[in-house]
């Protein structure tokens, strides 16, 4: 472990197991008011892509009453239906083969229950059958043929999710691939591709946590995933814990970034568990990128290409949000915006960074 990393996780080891609490989960904060519901307003945070995301979501909480999880994934279907996001839903960049494959995930606080679907085709609102799945069965992952077929059952229309735009992004792509495009595309955020002339290889999600005025929670991730990816692959987004996690009596979060991180981290779950502890939101997310920097340094020694200058060669981030309604956001390097919506309107705000 480096030395600023030993530094920083020594500084948080006070926080400790409660007796018969749950393996692996901390302790809850001593402050009673901690955990008390926001004073009356509603509040969604997403990615950056998603202004338009969160002012829909709290105006369906505010003003029809909708409940959080159903809130943001009708936010987040904004992003699912623009063709100009190369990373989400119509639009979005296809595997290797030239197939759009798409994946979400939904979770409810109140509930504690969440639905997925993963490497589904040809619908363009994976959210929404996401949610179904939830509401409608007594299972979390729907995958592949099975879920598309599902979609088809509620109502779903079937239809080309592949544009010209991100056809032609994908034949450029193909005609100069190589054997290394099987590798992640590492760098700072949206690395270059040698295959398309050094322009940036998109990849993208769409995050987005809500608090309704009366504390309750709910979240949803959606994304086509890495362009140009094995066919079959999943990231985080679509897997509970990883991509995003809420916990009712604490709060809400999710990632968007490098996905196998997010995975191998459980990114999503360790951040609410960080504010159960009394960690602010951004505190929290501070910590999870800090933990999978750990990781990816022990990593490097197998795949040198993950650490760079001292810090990890990848891009992450992660947003929260607190039951109190504290709201926060951390990305692994460089500068990255998030999304806001709450009483002062919807905006972008920087988030923290864990290595400048």
């Amino acid at each position: 472990m480096s030395d600023i990393n030993r530094r920083f996780f020594l500084r948080v080891t006070g926080a400790g197991l409660a007796a018969g609490a749950v393996p692996g989960a901390l302790k809850a904060s001593t402050n009673p008011e901690l955990y008390l519901p926001n004073k009356g307003d509603c509040i969604a945070i997403s990615s950056g892509n998603g202004v338009e995301a969160v002012a829909r979501a709290r105006k369906l909480v505010m003003e029809e009453n909708m409940r959080p999880v159903s809130a943001a994934v009708r936010g987040v279907a904004i992003v699912e239906a623009d063709p100009n996001d190369l990373s989400v839903g119509y639009g979005g960049l296809p595997n290797e083969l030239g197939v759009v494959q798409l994946d979400s995930a939904c979770m409810d606080g109140p509930t504690h229950n969440a639905g997925s679907v993963a490497s589904m085709e040809d619908i363009m609102h994976p959210a929404q059958v996401a949610e179904l799945v939830m509401d409608h069965t007594d299972h979390v992952n729907l995958v592949g043929p099975g879920a598309r077929q599902f979609a088809l059952d509620y109502g779903f229309k079937a239809e080309n999710l592949l544009t010209d735009r991100a056809r032609e992004i994908w034949l450029k792509w193909r005609s100069k691939r190589s054997d290394d495009d099987r590798l992640w595309p590492l760098g700072d955020t949206v690395p270059a591709d040698p295959a398309l002339a050094d322009e940036p290889r998109p990849w993208g999600t769409i995050h987005c946590s809500v608090l309704a005025p009366d504390g309750n929670l709910g979240c949803c991730t959606t994304t086509s995933g890495l362009a140009f990816k094995i066919p079959g692959r999943i990231g985080d987004s679509p897997l509970i814990g990883c991509g995003l996690y809420c916990d009712n009596g604490v709060g809400s979060a999710g990632a968007t970034g490098r996905g196998e991180a997010a995975i191998l981290s459980g990114g999503s779950w360790l951040i609410v568990e960080r504010m159960r502890a009394g960690d602010t939101p951004e505190e929290a997310c501070l910590f999870a990128l800090r933990r999978v920097a750990e990781q990816a340094e022990r990593s490097a020694k197998w795949q040198p290409a993950l650490w760079k200058d001292g810090s990890p060669n990848f891009g992450l981030t992660f947003y929260a949000v607190r039951k109190d309604g504290l709201y926060g956001s951390a990305n692994m390097r460089g500068s990255a915006w998030f999304a806001i919506a709450d009483e002062k309107g919807a905006r972008k705000e920087a988030c923290a960074v864990a290595f400048k």
